[in-house]
């Protein structure tokens, strides 16, 4: 599915709403592709002037902020058993061997696994629930959610913006050379080709002057 095509068919209130409920989701501990959506409409953002660049990295670090803390939550009271539970229903995202590569990290970075597991796909889903799991104080759950949510939505919000809009801007920077360059293209071909058409028509004179006088002498 086309997610920048289809993000481009709604309201930008609508592009808002469904990057923070993708993410939000995600982060909950819900497997979706909350950064392909946050990817799509940043880069449509850059190129459509209806969605506010500004506005959607907040909808996407609030969706990531609210859906680890619920996430927090729901993983503090649901225990191993919530794990297990998970890993029932998505075997794919949260077999064993992902659970105990999250724990490890968490083991080895505390709560910078947490602001560090927003940039990790694997780690994204789990940040919240499995936080909540291990007893995370929640005030440095808390804490390293908010910063990681900040950094990770909000710039990548702000680079693919900006990606978009240099690209978009070489592309019609280079659409113009281009044309600049078919024209000069066009322009020494019709020259060469006139020049080649000129110097085969003195040959074409010279050879026909040459063969009037032989002509005569003959007569």
């Amino acid at each position: 599915m086309h997610v920048q095509e289809w993000l481009d068919t709604v309201p930008a209130a609508a592009v808002y709403a469904v990057v923070a409920l993708v993410i939000g989701l995600e982060s909950l501990g819900i497997p979706l592709p909350g950064e392909i959506v946050l990817v799509s409409a940043a880069l449509l953002s850059s190129q459509h002037g209806g969605v506010n660049p500004v506005v959607l990295g907040a909808c996407a670090t609030a969706g990531a902020v609210i859906g680890d803390s619920i996430g927090y939550a729901i993983g503090r009271k649901g225990g191993r058993p919530l794990l297990a539970w998970l890993g029932a229903k998505f075997p794919r995202h949260f077999s064993e061997g992902h659970i105990a590569t999250a724990e490890r990290s968490f083991e080895k970075w505390g709560m910078w696994a947490v602001f560090f597991g927003r940039f990790v796909a694997l780690l994204r889903i789990f940040a919240g629930p499995l936080a909540g799991v291990l007893h995370m104080p929640y005030w440095k759950f808390l804490t390293a959610n908010l910063l990681g949510g900040i950094a990770w939505a909000g710039g990548t919000t702000a680079v693919i913006y900006y990606v978009g809009v240099v690209a978009e801007s070489w592309l019609k920077r280079f659409s113009w050379l281009g044309l600049v360059l078919a024209v000069l293209i066009g322009l020494t071909s019709m020259l060469v080709i006139k020049r080649k058409a000129k110097r085969a028509a003195q040959e074409t004179a010279g050879a026909e002057a040459g063969a009037e006088p032989a002509v005569a002498a003959e007569q």
